[in-house]
């Protein structure tokens, strides 16, 4: 694994949370049918986001939103190079996705293949009305046509820099990072 040191600090648990607020909003507002919405976080990262947009809208709203998660290991494009033995984590969707609204998560936003793969995944589930795209952070670099609907913030990155984002629920912190691998 490449080494890496911290540049800077992009976001902090106050500048998350208030992003989570605005983008809770955002959704709101563009949403027609509040009733056909739900959320499918993707495995790791996209899952926290999910569950927390969730809880606002809840709260603003008195509406509950299922959430799903969604594992895409199996669906990677570069499969054969990650691992011999791919880790599958189970996909935890407990809704219809046929007819939904969905609102697909994921914290960072790079070359589009992890929201390929999702995509991929929720299909072989069923067919959503409509697939919507919410990160965290947007780092540009895109490798296929996928682009965000819901966008957290816009980051301009190098192909040397990383984008590190740490949630309470997994990492027991809470900020975002940019840092650079060091050869």
């Amino acid at each position: 694994m490449p080494q890496t040191r911290e540049k800077a600090q992009l976001m902090s648990s106050s500048e998350i949370d208030r992003t989570l607020v605005r983008l809770a909003h955002e959704i709101l507002e563009k949403t027609q049918d509040l009733n056909k919405l739900a959320f499918v976080g993707i495995r790791r990262r996209g899952v926290p986001l999910a569950m927390r947009l969730a809880a606002k809208i809840r709260d603003l709203e008195k509406l509950e939103i299922p959430v799903g998660i969604l594992d895409i290991n199996l669906y990677r494009d570069d499969l054969s190079t990650v691992s011999e033995k791919p880790v599958h984590n189970a996909t935890e969707i407990n809704f219809p996705v046929t007819g939904k609204d969905v609102v697909l998560m994921d914290d960072v936003l790079y070359t589009g293949r992890t929201v390929r793969a999702a995509l991929d995944a929720l299909f072989e589930l069923g067919r959503p009305a409509r697939v919507q795209l919410l990160v965290l952070i947007d780092r540009g670099h895109r490798e296929l046509p996928i682009e965000a609907r819901y966008v957290g913030r816009m980051v301009q990155t190098s192909d040397r820099e990383i984008v590190e984002v740490k949630f309470h629920e997994i990492d027991q912190t809470e900020r975002v990072m940019l840092a650079e691998r060091v050869d």
